[in-house]
């Protein structure tokens, strides 16, 4: 069994200013990469084989209990990044706010898409030490803000609380080392530079996949 490491869709320097590329060839070739060696080594441990970790992490109950805490923290650091890097695009290089069907849905659900900023930076902001913020699709097609600890994903099953279960269509790391070398200890700074590098139009067409 080998898990792979998708590449980037974009250059690591394309993100900036906003995210700067020593930043992002840290945390792409440094820390992802930690997370998929040591997922495949716990995976081996466990007598686990497979290739669909999404899978894998929306339902950990059969994964033997001294292996649970590895799969957990490895196989959610590596589907978290492997879907935080498609949530990104260079600025300025497709919409800068969610349109169509998804724009509807947020408003919808939260009022306009200035009061979902706020409400996901809240989210990001407030979420003590290492962790995520999330927009996600709850099983009853609604929208809905949550945030996880360390590398929880809202999929996981009898791990994240009922109230937060959905399926993710944008995250946000907020782990020091995705913001720390450029904004220090200001994490709100890199939550309001972040969303200028959204990609809303993957963070659509998870939407429409999540609702059909």
């Amino acid at each position: 069994m080998t898990l792979e490491q998708a590449a980037l869709p974009y250059p690591p320097e394309a993100l900036e200013p906003h995210i700067d590329a020593t930043t992002m060839n840290i945390h792409f070739g440094k820390h992802h990469v930690a997370y998929i060696t040591n997922l495949t080594k716990a995976l081996e441990t466990a007598k686990i084989q497979t290739s669909n970790v999404v899978d894998l992490i929306s339902d950990l109950s059969k994964v033997p209990a001294d292996s649970l805490a590895a799969i957990r923290n490895n196989g959610g650091g590596h589907v978290n990044h492997t879907w935080f890097w498609q949530w990104m695009a260079p600025a300025g290089s497709g919409p800068s706010a969610p349109e169509g069907k998804l724009g509807e849905a947020i408003q919808s659900s939260f009022g306009s898409v200035d009061d979902f900023k706020k409400l996901f930076g809240e989210a990001a902001t407030k979420r003590f030490g290492s962790g995520w913020a999330w927009l996600i699709v709850k099983k009853d097609g609604k929208l809905a803000v949550t945030s996880t600890p360390n590398q929880d994903n809202p999929l996981m099953k009898g791990l994240v609380p009922d109230t937060d279960l959905g399926t993710p269509i944008l995250g946000l790391d907020v782990w020091e080392h995705a913001y720390y070398l450029k904004y220090q200890n200001k994490r709100p700074d890199y939550i309001t530079a972040w969303w200028n590098v959204v990609n809303w139009t993957a963070v659509a067409k998870g939407y429409e996949a999540a609702k059909a």
